[in-house]
């Protein structure tokens, strides 16, 4: 059967990166024949055909996305709260979360859809699993700052997360010395530390608290008292929003929101709070939240993006459904979406990153 139509969307959180795949994916699918519809707010646009937005459901053309590639963010906006499986509803008055992927099925066949494109992390890859079995023809492409998604050596929008986290230590350096401040700084990646590491090496902080690696609070104040001892009275700190004290678990606001996943909040302020007792020194929070997604994406996720988006078209073509382009390294290539979101991505004891960041002097508080 040959392809005339394909959707694509983009779920879960924002990411840079993203428009240069939504570019590559229109530029070789139009070269190739094929329609390309962009689907509004992750799959808001296929389970409510009158959904609109400012993005709106709409067939792409070159003219479209030829200056797109260094924009951040997403031009086919996007959700965390539109999983078809648990799609929060009003039922009676009430707010509750329903099962919708039958009309997403059927929507996609009254638009004459082909097949999709999901480009997303590990949650969005999971949803597609599930429409794939279903019997939906999808091709993923691999999408997350965290760098949590199996099968991939990298996903695009890590390394622009990774500088502009780097960019801030580098910031947080010169007032930190300047006041001989404790200056803990809070950085995202839910439950994986790659984020965290890569940006305490490059950064050169001297303790590193990661999801991976339960910490003990006394370490950490050793590493703090013996900086001040060899005379550096400052030190930064980075913690990852999912690190969590040994014996404890990770922060978190409040329950979990209907339709989204349980948000991480407040490890960096439950760090301070701990140490402060123990230290006759300021010690300041930052958090840099948001600022780690937004923002024209780096030279390498514009270069990745689209690559990911001319494979994950070239693909479709081959009719490879089912199947996530990832990157192994210095190759583009196909893996089963199952085989992709079986295991997190997460820091191994033995990643020879975290080994180089312990033999420059970095302690990870569990020591």
């Amino acid at each position: 059967m040959s392809v005339k139509r394909i959707g694509i969307f983009t779920g879960g959180g924002d990411c840079p990166g993203l428009n240069p795949v939504i570019r590559a994916v229109v530029l070789k699918a139009r070269a190739s024949g094929i329609e390309v519809l962009g689907i509004e707010d992750a799959t808001s646009g296929l389970i409510d055909l009158d959904y609109r937005s400012p993005h709106g459901n709409r067939w792409l053309e070159p003219r479209d996305v030829e200056e797109i590639v260094g924009k951040g963010g997403t031009i086919l906006g996007t959700s965390n709260k539109s999983d078809p499986f648990r799609f929060v509803v009003e039922h009676d008055g009430k707010r509750e979360e329903q099962d919708v992927s039958d009309r997403l099925v059927e929507n996609c066949a009254k638009l004459g859809l082909d097949g999709l494109i999901s480009v997303g992390g590990d949650g969005s890859m999971r949803i597609a699993q599930r429409l794939i079995d279903k019997g939906l023809r999808i091709v993923g492409v691999p999408k997350t700052i965290d760098q949590d998604l199996g099968a991939t050596d990298y996903t695009f929008g890590f390394n622009t997360a990774v500088e502009a986290a780097t960019d801030a230590i580098d910031r947080l350096q010169d007032t930190a010395e300047s006041h001989d401040r404790v200056m803990i700084l809070e950085l995202m990646g839910r439950d994986a530390g790659w984020i965290s590491l890569h940006a305490a090496i490059a950064g050169a902080v001297h303790v590193c608290l990661l999801p991976e690696i339960p910490y003990r609070i006394e370490r950490v104040v050793q590493a703090i008292r013996a900086r001040r001892a060899k005379g550096k009275p400052y030190s930064i700190v980075v913690v990852a929003e999912g690190a969590r004290p040994a014996a404890g678990e990770a922060s978190y606001e409040g329950p979990r929101e209907l339709g989204k996943m349980r948000r991480l909040f407040g490890a960096g302020y439950r760090l301070a709070a701990a140490l402060e007792p123990h230290l006759d020194v300021e010690v300041r929070v930052t958090v840099l939240g948001h600022l780690q997604r937004g923002g024209s994406p780096t030279q390498f996720d514009r270069v990745l993006g689209t690559r990911f988006g001319v494979a994950a078209v070239d693909a479709v073509l081959a009719g490879k459904w089912g199947q996530m382009v990832a990157l192994r390294t210095p190759d583009v290539v196909l893996v089963p979406i199952a085989q992709a979101i079986a295991a997190p991505h997460l820091v191994p004891a033995n990643d020879p990153v975290l080994k180089a960041a312990r033999d420059v002097g970095i302690v990870f508080g569990d020591e």
